[in-house]
């Protein structure tokens, strides 16, 4: 029999690409942008037919954790643990193999994942996960890699090297280099040769790896890790970890660990991946009219209009524009090109350094 099988799922961070929808308080993965469930909710729901709840454990900051229980009533409440300030997702990844390895009294393996992309061939998708768990049970580091389907510059890049042999389905590959985000020339020469994925930053390990990664490349990281092992599922849990957690470094698992990682292959995936990180994403993976315009919320009247998002409580009007994204909220309305909607972290950034705090 192998390995215990866990989700360890990622509902921090504040998603301000998506602003003004997106808010401190009301971050990305809380956005429903498909339907009536949140990204976060279809995150979860894509796990149910592999895991049970009580093998899915979610890792968020204080002032989301409440909204994030309500959406998900199933998983134990002892399941969604509590970072008291963002360090990063290595810190967070080590955090939740310590707990997995709590549930299962020992070593696991455990898929590191997002609550905020979309996936549009959810079965693909978990087939794809029960493949990299069957993978990674002999101490493989299985990352999945997203067939490109344009020369992004937005998205680091997977270098695939020789393919490696294995029992199940897919094609499975050593993995050569991770490439940070690239430059277009040099994203347009990725995606032409072949040989490169999109980085979706979605892994599958088993705990037993996690902590021998990081016990060789942030051993600052492990030893503080190390001192909450005994406090891990016991009353001083939270007490113990705002305490140390604040001395982890800030670092992200790609740079800090997986670059440089041993053993580490990559499952190229073709599942109508989104990381969903500009309005333009949205525009581009969410369904359309025949124009492709987008209407998340509100009525759109369209005249010779085309590839245009809208999201508004009131009825919006467009005559004779294309390319353009429009989100109306009670104290901020966003326009802009939707090719330069990237560039909304100006506008949040700008908004932080003048203290208008309450429109974040």
């Amino acid at each position: 029999m192998g390995l215990p099988f866990y989700a360890v799922v990622m509902a921090g961070g504040s998603g301000t690409r998506l602003w003004p929808l997106s808010r401190r308080q009301h971050p990305k993965q809380l956005l429903q942008l498909s339907g009536e469930r949140s990204l976060y909710q279809l995150a979860i729901d894509r796990l149910g037919p592999i895991l049970s709840p009580e093998h899915i454990i979610v890792i968020t900051a204080g002032n989301m954790v409440s909204k994030l229980m309500d959406q998900t009533p199933s998983i134990p409440a002892a399941n969604f643990l509590v970072e008291p300030e963002g360090r990063g997702t290595a810190p967070v990844i080590g955090l939740g193999a310590l707990y997995a390895e709590h549930l299962a009294g020992g070593e696991a393996v455990i898929a590191c994942l997002t609550a905020d992309h979309l996936i549009a061939d959810v079965t693909g998708f978990q087939n794809v996960l029960r493949a990299a768990s069957e993978i990674s049970q002999t101490g493989t580091i299985v990352t999945l890699g997203v067939e490109p389907t344009f020369a992004s510059t937005g998205y680091g890049y997977i270098q695939r090297g020789n393919a490696r042999a294995n029992n199940t389905a897919f094609a499975v590959y050593e993995v050569k280099r991770f490439k940070e985000k690239p430059n277009e020339t040099a994203a347009t020469n990725m995606v032409s040769d072949g040989e490169h994925y999109w980085n979706s930053g979605m892994f599958l390990w088993s705990t037993k790896m996690v902590q021998s990664e990081f016990q060789r490349q942030l051993p600052q990281t492990s030893a503080v890790l190390r001192e909450l092992i005994v406090s891990i599922g016991t009353a001083s849990q939270d007490d113990v970890l705002a305490r140390v957690w604040s001395t982890i470094p800030k670092d992200s698992i790609d740079y800090a660990i997986m670059e440089n990682a041993n053993d580490v292959c990559v499952i190229p995936i073709n599942v109508g991946w989104s990381d969903v990180g500009s309005w333009l994403s949205v525009l581009n993976s969410t369904e359309s009219d025949r124009f492709g315009n987008v209407v998340l919320s509100g009525e759109h009247y369209a005249i010779e209009t085309s590839n245009t998002l809208v999201h508004s409580k009131k009825l919006v009007a467009t005559i004779g524009i294309e390319n353009l994204i429009i989100v109306d909220t009670p104290d901020v309305l966003l326009i802009c090109a939707a090719e330069r909607s990237e560039d909304v972290k100006r506008v949040v950034e700008s908004l932080n350094e003048s203290k208008k705090l309450s429109l974040l």
